[in-house]
C-alpha cells in the first residue's frame, strides 16, 4: 500500500488472509445469528474447561495454570461470594494489578452474575473514590500490592469494611499467603468452599451486565461505561474471524486488565480458542523478546506505545528471530508500522478500532499496512476551529467527501445498541439526535478518521476534550480541576500536544500564577503526582499572564495547540519535566531540538 491509499490490487494480495478465515467467518456469522438469551462469559470458560481441562490456561512469571486448575479456583470464590450475599446484578469492586488472581477473580465475579467494576489501578485519591462511588459496590476485592491507595480512600467510600477482602501478591495455588490488617483473606476462606461450578450461572442471560469498565470523561471524572454479557459473547465471535487462534497459541498480553483490549479483546478470545495467555504485571521493552522466547507466545496484544518502545530499544543480532506470528490490537502509527514489521519480522498485524462502549467496528482483515481496516462508517464534517459539528441549513449533520477527515459516528438500532453508561445524563450527553432525519439517534465516537478506499479507513485524531496519552485517555477538565485546586495558580487551560515520534499526545497546560507567584516546581510535581494518573500530569506548563477566551468565555484551545510547546511560536516561558526527573526544568529552543530529536525518550 502506497501513500496510505488502500486499491483493489491491495485486496487482491490480501485474499489469502481473508480466505483463511473462511471457516472462522462462517462459524461466527452462525453464532451472531443463533443467539442464545442464556449465555455468558462463565458459561465460555466452562465449555472451553470441558473441551481442554489439562491445557496451559495462564502463565505468569514461573507459574501455569491448567484451564481445570483456574476454573476451580475461581469456583471457589465465587462460591464464598454467594455466600457473602452477592446476589445477581450486585456490583463487585475489583483493584488490583496484573497476575493470575485477577483473572480469577474475575471470573468468580461473573459466574454469580454479579458486575465487577474493573478500577483502574494507577488511580488514587479523589478520582479512585470517585470510580467507586459512582457504581455503589456491594463489596470489594483488592490486591494486597495495592493496598495503600485503598486505604487512603476507604473513608470516602460507602463500602462496609466487612465487605473488602484482600488476596496476597504471591502464589495462591500454593498457600493463602498474607494481607494487611483490616482485609479479610479472601482466599484462604474459599478454601472450605467447593470447586465445582455454579448452578446460577447457567441463569445468566446475555442482557446481564459483565463488567464497568471506567474511560476518561469530559467532566473531569472517570465515566463507567456497561459491558454486558451479550457484548462480550458477540465481541469474541467478531473477533476471532480476525484472529483465527487455535488451543495451540500462546497469547501475550502485558496490556493492562482492567482495559477492554487487554481483557476482552486478547483474553476473552484466548478463551473462545482455548489457548494460553502470558500476562505480565506491566510492559517491559528489554525483557519483552526474552519473554516470548520464554513462553514461545505465537501473538502479542499491543498498543502503539507499545511498539514504539521496542523500535526504541537498541537493534540487536536476534531481532526478528522469534514465535511471533501475529500481533492484534490498536494504535499503531502510519509512521512506524513498515519500520516495526521489517525490523522485527512479524508477518500479521491485525489493528483494530472500537471502544468500550462503542457501536462499531473496523478490523483489518486483509493485513494492509496503515489502517484500522475494513468496515462500515458514517462520517460527519466537524470544524476544528469551532470544536463542533457542521449542520446544514435544515440542522442536519454533513457527510464528509473523498479523503477529507470527518467525526466517526455510529447509528444506534437494534442491532447496534449502544447501552453507554452508569450516569444516563453521560450517555445522553454521547447520543446525537436528529442527524440525517427526524428522530434518528447515533453514537458520537469523538474520534476523526479518513476513508483511504475500498472502505478501509485510518484514524487520524481525537477530538473534544480528552486526548490519549500512555495508552491512556486523558481528560483535560480533570486535570484542569487538579490543577485549579493548587493554591498557586489562578487559571489554567490544559491540552494535548505531539511530540515527533511519539503515540498519543502529551500533557501541556497554559497557566496563570496567583498574583505573579513564582511556583515551586518540585512542589507543583509532588502535588500532581499526589492528584493524578502519572499519565495524566502534564509534561508542559506555558506560563501566562492571562487566558485568552471568546466571547463566550471558553478557552481559544485551537492557537494553543498548534503553538504546542515551540519556543518561538510561544514568546513565553515554557517548562518541561524531562523523563526520570522530579521538578520542571525551562525549555530553550536546543532543548526542544533534543526532544524533537528523541535525546529524550517521553
Amino acid at each position: 500500500m502506497s501513500n496510505d491509499v488502500v486499491r483493489p490490487i491491495d485486496l487482491v494480495k490480501g485474499l489469502p488472509n481473508l480466505v483463511a478465515r473462511g471457516p472462522a467467518i462462517v462459524q461466527a456469522a452462525v453464532a451472531l445469528n443463533t443467539k442464545k438469551e442464556m449465555d455468558s462469559m462463565g458459561l465460555c470458560i466452562e465449555r472451553t474447561v470441558k473441551r481442554y481441562p489439562n491445557r496451559p490456561a495462564i502463565y505468569f512469571e514461573d507459574r501455569m495454570l491448567t484451564y481445570r486448575e483456574f476454573n476451580e479456583e475461581a469456583n471457589r470464590v465465587a462460591h464464598l461470594l454467594v455466600d457473602k450475599g452477592v446476589k445477581r446484578g450486585d456490583v463487585v469492586a475489583l483493584f488490583m494489578q496484573n497476575r493470575p488472581e485477577y483473572l480469577i477473580m474475575f471470573t468468580a465475579i461473573a459466574k454469580t452474575g454479579a458486575c465487577a467494576a474493573l478500577l483502574n489501578n494507577t488511580q488514587t485519591g479523589k478520582v479512585l473514590a470517585h470510580g467507586i462511588n459512582l457504581v455503589s459496590p456491594v463489596l470489594a476485592i483488592v490486591g494486597a500490592e495495592l493496598a495503600e491507595p485503598f486505604n487512603e480512600i476507604r473513608k470516602d467510600i460507602s463500602i462496609a469494611s466487612a465487605a473488602i477482602y484482600g488476596v496476597s501478591d504471591s502464589d495462591t495455588q500454593l498457600k493463602p499467603g498474607s494481607v494487611p490488617k483490616k482485609y479479610k483473606n479472601l482466599i484462604k476462606l474459599s478454601r472450605d468452599y467447593p470447586e465445582s461450578n455454579l448452578s446460577r450461572t447457567q441463569t445468566i442471560t446475555r442482557k446481564d451486565h459483565l463488567c464497568y469498565i471506567y474511560t476518561s470523561g469530559t467532566t473531569g471524572f472517570p465515566k463507567a461505561t456497561i459491558t454486558d454479557q451479550n457484548r462480550y459473547c458477540t465481541a469474541n465471535a467478531g473477533i476471532n474471524v480476525a484472529m483465527q487462534l487455535n488451543c495451540k497459541d500462546v497469547y501475550y498480553v502485558a496490556l493492562p486488565l482492567y482495559h477492554a483490549t487487554g481483557l476482552i479483546a486478547c483474553w476473552g478470545s484466548v478463551i473462545s480458542a482455548g489457548a494460553s495467555v502470558v500476562i505480565r504485571r506491566r510492559f517491559s521493552a528489554s525483557e519483552f523478546w526474552d519473554d516470548i522466547d520464554k513462553y514461545q507466545a505465537t501473538i502479542f496484544g499491543y498498543v502503539g506505545e507499545l511498539c514504539r518502545y521496542l523500535l526504541n530499544q537498541p537493534p540487536k543480532p536476534t531481532d526478528g528471530h522469534h514465535t511471533l506470528k501475529k500481533m492484534f490490537g490498536n494504535g499503531l502509527r502510519p509512521g512506524i508500522w513498515q519500520e516495526f514489521k521489517t525490523r522485527f519480522q512479524v508477518p500479521v498485524i491485525l489493528e483494530f478500532y472500537g471502544a468500550s462502549e462503542g457501536n462499531t467496528g473496523f478490523a483489518n482483515l486483509f493485513n494492509l499496512n496503515n489502517t484500522i481496516g475494513v468496515g462500515s462508517a458514517t462520517l460527519v464534517k466537524y470544524d476544528r476551529e469551532k470544536d463542533e459539528v457542521v449542520r446544514d441549513s435544515q440542522g442536519h449533520l454533513v457527510k464528509v467527501e473523498g479523503r477529507e477527515p470527518g467525526l466517526l459516528i455510529g447509528a444506534i438500532t437494534e442491532a447496534t445498541p449502544f447501552i453507554g453508561y452508569t450516569q444516563k445524563d453521560k450517555t445522553e450527553s454521547a447520543i446525537l439526535r436528529d442527524v440525517f432525519k427526524q428522530g434518528d439517534a447515533w453514537f458520537d465516537t469523538g474520534d476523526l478518521l479518513r476513508h483511504i478506499g475500498c472502505k478501509h479507513y485510518q484514524f487520524v485524531d481525537r477530538l473534544g476534550d480528552t486526548f490519549r496519552w500512555k495508552g491512556e485517555n486523558v481528560s483535560t477538565t480533570q486535570v484542569e480541576n487538579v490543577l485549579g485546586s493548587h493554591p498557586d495558580i489562578a487559571d489554567c487551560v490544559v491540552y494535548g500536544v505531539e511530540i515527533p515520534e511519539t503515540n498519543g499526545k502529551a500533557g501541556m497546560a497554559a497557566i496563570t500564577p496567583l498574583d505573579g507567584r513564582t511556583l515551586d516546581y518540585p512542589g507543583l510535581l509532588e502535588f500532581l503526582n499526589r492528584e493524578l494518573p502519572s499519565y495524566a500530569v502534564p509534561l508542559f506548563f506555558r506560563i501566562k499572564r492571562d487566558i485568552d477566551t471568546t466571547g463566550t468565555f471558553k478557552y481559544k484551545k485551537a492557537d494553543l495547540k498548534k503553538e504546542a510547546y515551540n519556543v518561538e511560536a510561544c514568546n513565553e516561558p515554557i517548562v518541561v519535566n524531562l523523563p526520570k526527573t522530579e521538578t520542571y526544568v525551562s525549555l530553550t529552543a536546543e532543548l526542544q531540538n533534543e526532544i524533537d530529536t528523541g535525546v529524550y525518550r517521553f
